[in-house]
Order: structure tokens, then C-alpha cells, then sequence
């Protein structure tokens, strides 16, 4: 081992299974066989409980410092959008779908409406 508990490339071929100059091969699961997981479902149990921030944008404007300082309890911003207007869904500050604002027991909700398709690279 080197410093600072570093492998060397010999104990990393050999922890890994190198023979005669042949790297080690991973082998593919069967993704049906009970007790099993492919490296797949593997690396998406990884990310399946990370948290991501949803944000719906009701509409947006803009204002002068002085009109913000301006506001009190009461008043009122107007927004670029319509009443009934679709609103855009973000994830993680990406726009992902368009959506239409619901009510559900004095709770607001969104319905999906579209899901934004990226444009391939």
C-alpha cells in the first residue's frame, strides 16, 4: 500500500480479479431472479430518495427598488399571467412541465398537464 492508504495498481488489478493481463469483467445479472439486482436497479435505488425542490411559478414581474419598498400588508403584485393560465413546474430550477392549479380540501395542488421534452444532444 502507499501513503496515505492509497492501493497500487498491482493491489487494485489484483482486488479486482486481473489474470494473465485480462481485466476483471462484471457480470450481467438475470434481472428476474429472485434475490437479485442488476447494477441498474442498483444505481437507481441510489438516487430514488434523494429530495429535489418543486417549484410552481404562478407568473412573474418586475418592479423597482422603490415599489418594493413601497409594499404593505394588503397590496397587491400583479403577475405576467392570467387567471386560469397555465403555470410552469420546476425541479431543481429546471422547467419540467406546464400544469394547471387546483384546489383539493383548501389545499392548492397542480395538475400536469405537459411533460417539457429536452431537446437531444
Amino acid at each position: 500500500m502507499t501513503e496515505q492508504g492509497k492501493l497500487t495498481q498491482d493491489e487494485l488489478d489484483a482486488l479486482l480479479g486481473e489474470r494473465d493481463g485480462e481485466a476483471f469483467q462484471f457480470t450481467e445479472l438475470e434481472p428476474n431472479k429472485v434475490g437479485h439486482h442488476t447494477a441498474e436497479d442498483m444505481n437507481l435505488d441510489l438516487l430514488l430518495d434523494i429530495p429535489l425542490e418543486i417549484v410552481v411559478e404562478l407568473g412573474r414581474t418586475k418592479k423597482k427598488i422603490s415599489e418594493v419598498l413601497e409594499l404593505t400588508s394588503g397590496s397587491i403584485v400583479e403577475l405576467d399571467k392570467m387567471a386560469g393560465e397555465p403555470v410552469d413546474v420546476y425541479i431543481n430550477n429546471k422547467l419540467i412541465a406546464i400544469g394547471e392549479v387546483v384546489v383539493i380540501d383548501e389545499h392548492f395542488g397542480v395538475r400536469i398537464k405537459e411533460i417539457i421534452q429536452s431537446p437531444v444532444k
